[in-house]
């Protein structure tokens, strides 16, 4: 009985160091688990914070070529509107220029002298007076050199009745040729070129005949290339009205560009007066302001 006893409490003692080992393993396994679980939870943790990086990437890379897609087609639609724009303002700048000279043919200078007069202006001095224009938008004119030649005082009265001092830049007596200098801001005349130029097309004079300051005359270029006093053959013959005072002044085509700078008639004949031609006034002008005023 008592070894029956002894063999089974040996059993039972083996059964339970079984259910210790087996409950170790367990516990083992457990806890492996668990740690597995811990590292794959920080490792997934870790993927997940890799792909968030990466999303907000590549989101931002499609933010930015999307912007950059809607920055160009907003680009190329307002550079669209502007070339628009553009081709409707030469379009319109074209038929204005058009229509002053379908109206300048026709006899009507009207809206060529509106504009050219701007640019006109009567020159007084203490010896004699004459006539002049803007060649700058920053106060340059000329005028003829008999016109100011052993003046004292020099002034200029504008299309808008305005008085202004002016100083002599420099003279020309050669092609009786002066530019002045005033103070403010101006229209300035545009030079047509005087090589392009036929016998025949209408032209205007404005200028300050007698005192009468802004009298507009009208004739023809009855001549090219005449000879003037100086001996050189770059003078417009016109039948133009000229008189004393409109020396100096513009001789404009029916586009409202000068072709020449009036400057003396033949005795007491009629209609027969000269003007500088405009591409040898521009030469002199540049010369005398040691600059290219005009271009």
């Amino acid at each position: 009985m008592q070894r029956e006893g002894e063999f089974v409490h040996e059993k039972v003692r083996k059964i339970q160091t079984h259910k210790n080992i087996l409950y170790g393993f367990v516990v083992l396994l457990i806890i492996v688990q668990i740690s597995s679980f811990v590292i794959m939870n920080g490792n997934l943790e870790k993927i997940k914070s890799q792909m968030s990086e990466q999303n907000k990437a590549i989101n931002a890379s499609l933010i930015s070529y999307v912007d950059k897609g809607l920055d160009g087609e907003r680009v190329a639609t307002q550079q669209g509107f502007m070339d628009v724009a553009q081709r409707l303002n030469k379009q319109e700048e074209s038929f204005s220029k058009e229509l002053t000279v379908l109206k300048s043919g026709q006899g009507d200078f009207s809206s060529v002298v509106n504009d050219v007069v701007k640019s006109v202006v009567s020159v007084g001095t203490d010896k004699s007076a004459g006539s002049g224009f803007f060649v700058s938008s920053d106060g340059y004119v000329v005028t003829n050199e008999h016109v100011i030649s052993g003046a004292q005082r020099v002034q200029v009265l504008t299309s808008d009745q305005e008085v202004l001092n002016a100083v002599i830049v420099g003279t020309d007596k050669v092609r009786d040729i002066a530019l002045l200098k005033v103070s403010g801001s101006f229209t300035p005349i545009s030079f047509a070129d005087s090589d392009e130029l036929q016998v025949g097309r209408k032209v205007i004079a404005i200028g300050n005949p007698y005192g009468l300051s802004f009298t507009v005359t009208e004739g023809i270029i009855s001549a090219l290339k005449r000879e003037g006093p100086n001996g050189n053959a770059e003078y417009l013959q016109t039948d133009v009205s000229l008189n004393p005072g409109n020396s100096g002044g513009p001789l404009i085509e029916g586009t409202g560009k000068l072709v020449g700078v009036n400057n003396f008639k033949i005795g007491e004949a009629d209609n027969i007066g000269f003007a500088l031609e405009s591409n040898s006034a521009k030469k002199v002008v540049n010369t005398l302001a040691n600059s290219t005023i005009i271009p």
